[in-house]
C-alpha cells in the first residue's frame, strides 16, 4: 500500500511545480509561498478530522514532536528556496536541482535511520545522479547577470533542505498517525513563513495578486497538500532510501506538464538525464 500512496505523492507534487509556477508569475515568491502554506493548513487539518486523529494528539511524544517541528522548518526553508528559484528559472531547469536531493536523502538514510545499502540502491543512486547532471545544462549556469544565475544557488538550498526533510519527518512521523503529522508540520511552515512575510512587510503586497494568480496559487496549495499526506503515509510504512526517490518521480509529471503547458523545451541531453532518473528509481522496487 506505501508503494500506492508514493506514487500518488509524486504525482501531485509534479502538478505542484507546475500550478505554483503559473501562480507565481508577478507575485512575490515567499508571499505565494506563505498563501499557498494558508491552503495546505487548511486541507491537511480537514484531513485530520476526517480520519479521527485529531484525539490522538495528546499521545504524541515530545521526542515526535521536536522532530516533527525540526521536519516542519526545513519544509519551509526548502519550500521558500524552491518557489524563488521558480520564479527567476525555468521549470525544466530548476526541478532537477530540486529533486538532487534523493541522493542527499538516500545517503542521510543510511547513516542516520541505519536503512541498508546494496549493490542494487547504489547503482541506482549512480544513476539518478548521472541522470540529475545530465540535465543541468552549462548554459543555464552562464547567464550575465548573477540575478540570473541565483536560480541555481536557490535550487540547490531546496535540495538540501528538502533531504533533511525527508529524515526528520521519518523521525517524527513513527508512532503518529500520518495525516496528523503533517498537519503538525504544516502549521510550522505557516507560522516560519507568515513571519517572514510579516517582518518583511510584503503582506501589503496582496491587494496586487490578481484573480488568475489566487486561483493557481489556491490550486497548487490542494495539490501540495494532498502530495504531503501521501508522501507521509508512504513514509511512515516504507523505507525512507526508497520511499523519497519514487516521491520524486514527479520531475516526470512536472517536465511533462512545464513542455505541453508552458512550452519549455527540453533537449536530448536533458531527456537521456531524465530517462537514467526514472531507471534508477524503478531499480529500487526490483
Amino acid at each position: 500500500m506505501w508503494l500506492a500512496f508514493a506514487v500518488g505523492s509524486a504525482g501531485f507534487a509534479g502538478l505542484t511545480a507546475v500550478l505554483a509556477k503559473v501562480g507565481i508569475r508577478g507575485v512575490d515568491s515567499t508571499l505565494a509561498t506563505a498563501l499557498r502554506t494558508v491552503v495546505v493548513v487548511i486541507f491537511s487539518w480537514l484531513m485530520v478530522f476526517i480520519v479521527g486523529s485529531a484525539n490522538t494528539l495528546p499521545d504524541i511524544t515530545f521526542h515526535s514532536f521536536i522532530f516533527l517541528i525540526l521536519s516542519g522548518l526545513a519544509t519551509g526553508a526548502s519550500w521558500l528556496c524552491y518557489f524563488r528559484a521558480l520564479q527567476i528559472g525555468s521549470v525544466n531547469k530548476v526541478t532537477p536541482v530540486d529533486k538532487s536531493s534523493t541522493i542527499l536523502a538516500m545517503l542521510l538514510a543510511f547513516i542516520f535511520l541505519g536503512e541498508t545499502l546494496t549493490v542494487l540502491k547504489g547503482v541506482a543512486m549512480v544513476g539518478i545522479a548521472a541522470g540529475t547532471l545530465l540535465m543541468i545544462e552549462r548554459k543555464d549556469l552562464a547567464y550575465n547577470s548573477a540575478e540570473s544565475r541565483s536560480w541555481f544557488f536557490f535550487a540547490a538550498l531546496s535540495a538540501l533542505f528538502a533531504a533533511l526533510t525527508s529524515i526528520l519527518g521519518k523521525i517524527g512521523i513513527q508512532g503518529v498517525e500520518s495525516n496528523l503529522g503533517t498537519a503538525i508540520r504544516t502549521i510550522v511552515v505557516l507560522i516560519m513563513a507568515w513571519g517572514i512575510v510579516i517582518g518583511q512587510r510584503k503582506y501589503t503586497l496582496i491587494k496586487g495578486i490578481d484573480q488568475r494568480s489566487w486561483l493557481f496559487i489556491g490550486l497548487s496549495g490542494i495539490a501540495t497538500g494532498l502530495s504531503w499526506l501521501c508522501y507521509y503515509r508512504a513514509l511512515q510504512e516504507g523505507s525512507a532510501s526508497i520511499v523519497v526517490p519514487i516521491d520524486k518521480l514527479s520531475i516526470v509529471v512536472t517536465v511533462a506538464f512545464s513542455f505541453f503547458f508552458l512550452k519549455e523545451s527540453i533537449s536530448r541531453k536533458a531527456l537521456l538525464g531524465l530517462a537514467l532518473i526514472v531507471c534508477g528509481t524503478l531499480l529500487l522496487l526490483v
